[in-house]
């Protein structure tokens, strides 16, 4: 699945890279070049998250005994990095068309061609933002927001085209490219930080560990007499969740064993599916973080 929508982002960037190459040669256009240069970083970012996904779908082995799903949050954040590259690359180039001025010809053949762009990725977006939902895939969401992007970016310079050809002002050109510029810096510094934040293990949303705790809290097993050290993070598509769960003095190890895989159980159940490791400890003094489930 995740692998059939990243190559559709491929093939769809591919074809929209040639035909803004040739509009932008034809036109002369430094707004529509700089459409070229961005989808040429989306093809970049799509080829990345192709082969991350592939990476990260691999089974966990000797070297890499969690698995490889942080592999797609490394792809996302390397396509940050391209993003914000690509902005300045942009923004540069916009500028010397400012400083030095330029003339735009045929811009039918452009406004045509970044019309036909901007209802592509419209079109593409959706379907990859689908795909990374439903598989909660960092590089698929990430590659969506690179889309969507584009496709606003080429709205812009869809509307300076228009307004050059009935005005005749030529600076809106590279005017619209500096637009362009400032959205692609704003879409890559989020998805830098974003990525960043599952690279150091931060801790999963609120909502989603206010949900773990009330499943732990609404075990009806009178063994469990607490719990304690809840930790949670996510890596790649994957949520990994532990706890510790104290039992009552006497509580066999088969019923404590059975109570932990029940919670894992409906731990998984509600967060869509999560790795869960739950650590059993003895009724002892009181931990400093514990909650008590059951008055002793």
């Amino acid at each position: 699945m995740k692998q059939r929508t990243a190559s559709l982002s491929v093939a769809s960037n591919t074809v929209l890279i040639l035909l803004k190459v040739v509009a932008g040669t034809l036109t002369a256009s430094v707004a529509i070049l700089t459409e070229a240069v961005h989808s040429s970083i989306d093809l970049i970012a799509s080829l990345v998250a192709l082969a991350s996904v592939r990476v990260a779908d691999e089974p966990a082995d000797e070297r890499h005994s969690y698995g490889h799903e942080k592999v797609e949050n490394l792809a996302a954040a390397f396509e940050a990095i391209l993003i914000l590259v690509g902005s300045v690359v942009i923004a540069f180039e916009a500028v010397r068309r400012l400083i030095n001025g330029g003339h735009t010809r045929l811009l039918g053949v452009g406004i045509a061609v970044i019309a036909f762009s901007a209802v592509a990725n419209l079109i593409v977006s959706t379907v990859v933002a689908r795909g990374g939902r439903r598989t909660g895939s960092p590089a698929l969401q990430g590659d969506a927001a690179h889309l969507r992007t584009d496709a606003a970016s080429s709205l812009v310079v869809l509307v300076a085209l228009l307004l050059v050809k009935v005005t005749g002002a030529q600076w809106l050109d590279p005017a619209a490219a500096l637009l362009v510029a400032a959205s692609i810096l704003a879409t890559g510094v989020r998805l830098l930080v974003r990525s960043g934040e599952v690279l150091v293990d931060q801790s999963l949303p609120a909502a989603e560990t206010a949900a773990i705790t009330r499943a732990i809290e609404s075990l009806s097993a009178d063994c469990v007499i607490g719990f304690h050290e809840l930790r949670t993070r996510s890596s790649g598509s994957k949520r990994y969740v532990d706890v510790h769960l104290q039992f009552r003095r006497g509580t066999s190890l088969e019923q404590a064993h059975r109570v932990a895989h029940e919670l894992q159980d409906r731990i998984a159940v509600t967060l869509g599916g999560a790795d869960v490791l739950v650590h059993l400890e003895p009724e002892d003094r009181l931990r400093p973080g514990q909650r008590s489930l059951h008055s002793s």
